[in-house]
């Protein structure tokens, strides 16, 4: 997923966007706002479905 559609995405539950950040880091800062633990590229697999796991996982 590129970065532009992130944003999108993380903007929609308050996660701050603005330039620099790492798509890593918005992307766990939204994992953790809907109460998921922050997991995005710190695995080599995951049991888990959800929105990021194919990005997730082609590291």
């Amino acid at each position: 997923m590129n970065i532009k559609k992130v944003r999108e995405i993380v903007k929609k539950k308050g996660v701050n966007i603005k330039v620099g950040r790492k798509k890593e880091d918005m992307i766990r800062d939204y994992q953790l706002i809907e109460g998921n633990s922050p997991c995005f590229h710190t695995k080599d697999s995951c049991g888990k479905d959800c929105l990021w796991k194919e990005d997730c996982l082609n590291v």
